[in-house]
């Protein structure tokens, strides 16, 4: 894929590790300002990042899950505009081979929420501070296809991902017309401790590619459900 060459300001949701602590060190190596969310106090790999790179990385915290925290994220960026907003938070269950008879009410509600509600309600929360011509972009999944579900297995993450899916087509049909571009990513299995260790693909032969996918999509608007290769995925 061609590198858009470009630079601007994005925060992440999601970033103290995994894919989106690499996202952040991608784009501040693409000359970006990054603002990146983690969760509690402690130190992360963030912060690590924060230190090499002074003055060009924000730390913000935030749980997806609670939305009082939420909204004090919003008030916090009051008079200010992101070229891109990318939630990058997830989860998986405890036991990803569960299925839908297996799993606990407890469990399924706690990665539904992580996965569909949090993310869509940072969304609807955090719009106002990305530019009208920005990108809202989140991380969903392969495994969120309806149409290429063939062979089943993690059925609660892919029932959290697909419903994800469906709630940004809600959005982007309310938001028909307006100049801004969505995007909904699918990375491929990637070897993060979401991931898991047998996954396909390292985080430094993928992550380059993610964010290429996804500063070419700017000024491109309405709804796209994109592979790591810009290639659309099968709803």
């Amino acid at each position: 894929m061609t590198v858009k060459s470009t630079s601007g300001a994005i925060l992440i949701i999601g970033a103290s590790r995994g894919l989106g602590h690499a996202m952040a060190a991608e784009f501040l190596k693409r000359g970006w300002q990054v603002v990146g969310t983690v969760r509690g106090e402690s130190r992360t790999l963030l912060h690590d990042l924060a230190d090499q790179h002074p003055g060009r990385v924000e730390i913000a915290c935030l749980d997806i899950t609670v939305p009082d925290q939420i909204s004090a994220l919003h008030d916090r960026f009051a008079g200010r505009r992101f070229d891109i907003l990318f939630v990058n938070a997830g989860t998986a269950n405890k036991h990803p081979d569960a299925t839908i008879a297996d799993v606990s009410t407890q469990e399924f509600a706690q990665v539904m929420v992580t996965n569909a509600l949090g993310p869509m309600r940072v969304i609807e929360a955090l719009q106002d501070r990305v530019a009208a011509t920005g990108l809202i972009g989140v991380m969903s999944s392969g495994q969120g296809s309806v149409g290429n579900n063939e062979k089943g297995g993690h059925e609660i993450y892919r029932a959290s991902k697909a419903a994800l899916n469906q709630c940004m087509r809600s959005y982007a049909a309310r938001h028909a017309g307006e100049p801004r571009a969505l995007l909904l990513m699918a990375p491929g299995w990637i070897r993060t401790d979401l991931g898991g260790p047998d996954a396909r693909f390292s985080m430094e032969e993928t992550v380059p590619d993610i964010v290429s996918v996804v500063i070419a999509k700017q000024g491109k608007p309405g709804l796209d459900y994109l592979d790591r290769f810009g290639e659309a995925v099968a709803w």
